[in-house]
């Protein structure tokens, strides 16, 4: 490769590899919320949210034909704690133990670290959503010496686009991306024979997003070739075009979208305040806007927005509203304690939870 030692694609392949991991976790992360094993959990009369007991997901493994053996799958287990995917609720063991141990995706916790390789992954996740969805892609199947390339398109009409679409502010900007991801392991050229040049060369997305991960893959350091399939049910897709930047967005064809609820903030929110060089804005976790989830209703019959707000309504008697003011929670007072540590504390409390509310009377 022109530009650097055989070492680049080496490193190249490594960050591939994470790449991989990350996305293999967080499809397993998704079908976990969607198979229900992933939930609210007790322990010792403290509640953990957004956790899954690890016996019981060696189990699910099994079954789901994700692992032949026990072994096997506490070794994929602790392939995602390696990589930063899961870890004990208490971080009190650094391996994973096949027995009543609750572990938790980090994506749930907000724990998640958003270092540099991790922001380069997603600029070039959500690069690849944006060519992939975009009319006349220039994203396509191409020909070279006979040789047919999947995902490919060529160096300059990569930098025509970046600049067009306002990726980057200037062709030279376009190439210096296009180099980072190249680096990462997000593209290559065809063959493998230079880094990335503002040219006529053919470079192709090594990694297919929208590809259905199995868990074995990640036993080996080496990524090999994987015939096309269709995308995942659990798959990283931009629904609306007009989002922005999103990352890590469940779609399953035919079925409602599902929003998995998590009482902290996710790891990509929280960690984009230090966007770097590889964002035009900070990522964020991709949900559907309120028009494309379609929630079953809770409501046993037809009402309107003024009745459910009218004065002595159920939902306003159970609802907090401006004026209001939260005195004790579970027989402690907490006029005096800020907004988190209220929180924390009706999170963490018993199922059962008895607030006092105070309201001015008019």
């Amino acid at each position: 490769m022109e530009g650097g030692p055989s070492n680049l694609r080496k490193k190249a392949a490594e960050r591939q590899h994470r790449a991989e991991v990350m996305l293999a976790g967080e499809q397993l992360r998704l079908r976990l919320h969607d198979g229900k094993l992933i939930k609210d959990r007790r322990y010792h009369l403290r509640t953990y949210p957004n956790c899954f007991v690890a016996k019981e997901l060696t189990d699910w493994l099994i079954d789901h034909k994700e692992a032949p053996d026990r072994e096997t799958g506490i070794r994929l287990m602790q392939k995602l704690m390696d990589h930063y995917i899961i870890h004990h609720v208490c971080d009190e063991h650094s391996d994973y133990k096949d027995a009543k141990l609750l572990y938790r995706f980090r994506k749930d916790d907000g724990t998640f670290p958003l270092n540099k390789d991790v922001k380069v992954f997603l600029r070039g996740q959500s690069l690849y959503e944006a060519l992939v969805s975009a009319d006349d892609s220039i994203l396509k199947a191409r020909e070279e010496k006979s040789v047919r390339y999947q995902r490919a398109f060529v160096g300059c009409e990569m930098v025509d686009w970046l600049t067009q679409e306002g990726e980057a502010a200037s062709r030279k900007e376009a190439v210096e991306l296009c180099r980072t991801l190249l680096e990462h392991g997000i593209i290559q050229h065809v063959s493998t024979k230079h880094h990335f040049f503002d040219s006529n060369l053919l470079y192709q997305f090594r990694i297919n997003f929208r590809r259905r991960r199995r868990l074995t893959e990640l036993l080996t350091d080496h990524i090999r070739a994987v015939p096309e399939s269709p995308d995942s049910p659990f798959c990283l897709r931009k629904l609306n075009p007009d989002q922005g930047n999103t990352s890590f967005l469940s779609v399953q064809p035919n079925k409602e979208i599902k929003v998995v609820s998590a009482v902290r903030r996710s790891s990509v929110t929280s960690l984009a305040g230090g966007a770097g060089p590889y964002y035009n804005s900070p990522p964020v976790l991709g949900l559907p806007p309120g028009s494309e989830c379609n929630p079953k209703s809770v409501l046993k019959r037809q009402v309107t927005s003024e009745e459910l707000l009218s004065p002595g309504a159920p939902y306003v008697k159970k609802t907090l509203t401006v004026c209001q003011f939260v005195i004790s929670v579970n027989g402690i007072l907490v006029l005096h304690l800020d907004y988190p540590t209220v929180s924390n504390l009706i999170v963490t409390g018993p199922r059962t939870l008895i607030m006092e509310i105070m309201e001015d009377i008019e």
